[in-house]
């Protein structure tokens, strides 16, 4: 690729990242779910990762052709950087993971002779970036040998509870650590550390469940201390029930089991194929379930993307097409699984296609808005005010034609469409939208409506909350909640993000909460703060005050705030 078309790529995701934390016409994140603040995957991750191929035979030479191909393919000139390193790099014993003088994983010197940070530094030599793998816990051998914690008086033993393995896929032979003992901390801070000196950029720690929440907060802090950025990433099949935890942590998190099939003919099935339809088709439900969750800094990851290596990956042509559609509509992690060294020219082209990776780098997960049959249809509303819509057949025989109306999708009357997938006009269509689909193929359309779009809702919970500023139940409230603690600081605030169709003066209209009289100073995109004033009989009935604003088209942020005295309950916000 040219410097020319990489400079425009640059500058439409940058561009996009401006835009990602507004909320989308009713596609907004889950109340009381705050997503990581790390600063890290402000955009959903873009690259590869060698379990989907390599499996459980990496060497230091497979991964750094897989690097060499990510940059010689173009592929990392469209953004796909990270080079991940997944599980099976470790040396093993009869009794689990060797382990070095402080207890941590052992690197096999037969697979890396050169050590993962010489590796590493061969990966950002490319202009890439690197990641790595563990699993929770500590490993038996470091209890039995009695390992020193570095940097502590404390050993293997003094934090290992060996009444609880933990689940490992490769070496096993890993206990559960007590995170009520000292030293514990300091443990996993020394693992980290030590994947910091090594360039570690991405950390996938995998084995996950609701028993880990304490491993994965001890890896959060443990990062973060670090110094180093290093993306978060949580695995496999996390439990929806803890999702709000899993965003407060991690920049990703897996929604399910793994997206291969095993049906490969070399071991434990491995080779082409590499997946098939129903590991495929099986993701729409999640990704549905889980949308509320994916936002800025967290995202839902489907598990890696397996295109590239044409058939041979086990899916069609329109159902390479449907995958890399429903991960871009999810905003999923695109972690390519395929041989990078081996690409088939039709599925470059596919991964190079520039509209459909604005469509993940958006930073908005879309939501399903029609499950009929093999019948699908998702959507999703970008900062800019224009709409994604994915149409998909499911189904494994037989055509489909798959239809939505405007209406279903968020607007009315007519817009403008266009074919994301081959760049053409589609003309000013009304009302509705339909396609007719082959089995397993997918249509993705921009969506421009030719008027202006109605008012627009944002509850307060979905702000950005600062200081003292807390979500409270609130039955008389849209949405069952408020934000209180407004005010008597400048510090306790609350930020909500909102999405313009077209820069100019718009109407806001404050819903609030007062038992008598309270005043918000709001300020918008950072300007001077106006005031707006609420008067009220209770604490449960909201009462709305309107002002007059000026944004910019797409993505605002408005900040309601008082540096002197508490400001009424904020219920929601109306864009008029």
């Amino acid at each position: 690729m040219s410097r020319g078309p990489r400079r425009r790529l640059l500058t439409l995701l940058t561009a996009l990242s401006a835009g990602v934390a507004s909320a989308m016409g009713g596609v907004a994140a889950a109340p009381g779910a705050s997503a990581s603040d790390n600063g890290l995957s402000i955009r959903p991750a873009m690259g590869w990762s060698s379990w989907s191929w390599i499996r459980r035979t990496p060497t230091e030479a497979k991964i750094k052709a897989q690097a060499d191909a990510l940059v010689s393919s173009g592929l990392a000139a469209h953004g796909f950087v990270y080079v991940n390193l997944d599980d099976f790099y470790q040396k093993c014993d009869s009794n689990g993971f060797v382990v070095d003088s402080y207890g941590r994983w052992a690197v096999d010197p037969a697979k890396f002779p050169s050590g993962i940070k010489a590796l590493a530094d061969y990966v950002h030599g490319k202009g890439l970036k690197f990641g790595f793998y563990v699993t929770p816990g500590i490993a038996r051998n470091a209890v039995t040998a009695n390992t020193p914690i570095l940097g502590t008086s404390y050993h293997a033993k003094d934090i290992a509870d060996t009444s609880r393995t933990e689940k490992n896929y490769n070496c096993k032979n890993m206990y559960y650590i007590d995170y009520g003992k000292p030293g514990a901390q300091e443990f996993v801070d020394s693992w980290a550390d030590q994947f910091a000196s090594w360039g570690i950029d991405y950390l996938k720690i995998d084995g996950v469940g609701s028993a880990d929440v304490a491993d994965v907060e001890a890896w959060d802090k443990a990062l973060r201390r670090t110094g180093r950025p290093i993306n978060f990433a949580l695995s496999n099949n996390l439990p929806i029930a803890d999702a709000a935890t899993w965003k407060r942590l991690a920049n990703s998190w897996r929604t399910q089991g793994d997206v291969e099939c095993y049906c490969g003919p070399g071991p434990n099935g491995s080779g082409h194929p590499l997946t098939d339809w129903s590991h495929v088709s099986g993701r729409f439900t999640s990704a549905a379930n889980w949308q509320p969750y994916a936002g800025p800094g967290g995202w839902n990851d489907l598990d890696s993307l397996e295109v590239g290596n044409g058939d041979r990956a086990g899916l069609t042509a329109d159902q390479r097409r449907s995958m890399f559609t429903l991960w871009a509509m999810a905003a999923s992690p695109l972690l390519l699984g395929t041989d990078l060294t081996d690409l088939d020219p039709v599925d470059v082209a596919m991964l190079t296609n520039d509209r459909l990776i604005a469509v993940d780098q958006d930073g908005v997960a879309a939501s399903r808005i029609v499950n009929s049959g093999s019948g699908q249809v998702w959507r999703k509303r970008e900062a800019g005010g224009d709409y994604i819509v994915a149409l998909f057949n499911t189904g494994t025989s037989g055509g489909s034609t798959v239809s939505v109306t405007w209406s279903q999708v968020g607007f009315s009357g007519g817009a403008k469409v266009v074919d994301l997938w081959s760049g053409a006009s589609e003309g000013t269509i009304s009302g509705s939208y339909s396609a007719t689909l082959r089995p397993g193929e997918t249509r993705l359309i921009r969506v421009t409506p030719t008027s202006a779009p109605p008012a627009s809702s944002y509850e307060a919970e979905s702000g950005a909350l600062s200081g003292a500023a807390a979500v409270a139940a609130c039955s008389g409230c849209s949405g069952g909640s408020k934000v209180r603690f407004i005010g008597d600081s400048g510090a306790n605030h609350d930020t909500i993000t909102v999405n313009a169709y077209g820069a100019g003066s718009r109407s806001l209209t404050i819903s609030g909460l007062v038992n008598g009289t309270r005043s918000f100073s709001v300020s918008v995109n950072g300007g001077a703060a106006q005031t707006a004033t609420l008067t009220g009989t209770d604490w449960s009935t909201p009462v709305t005050t309107s002002l007059t604003v000026t944004l910019n088209a797409g993505s605002n942020t408005i900040r309601f705030f008082n540096d002197t005295a508490y400001a009424p309950d904020l219920d929601k916000i109306t864009i008029g």
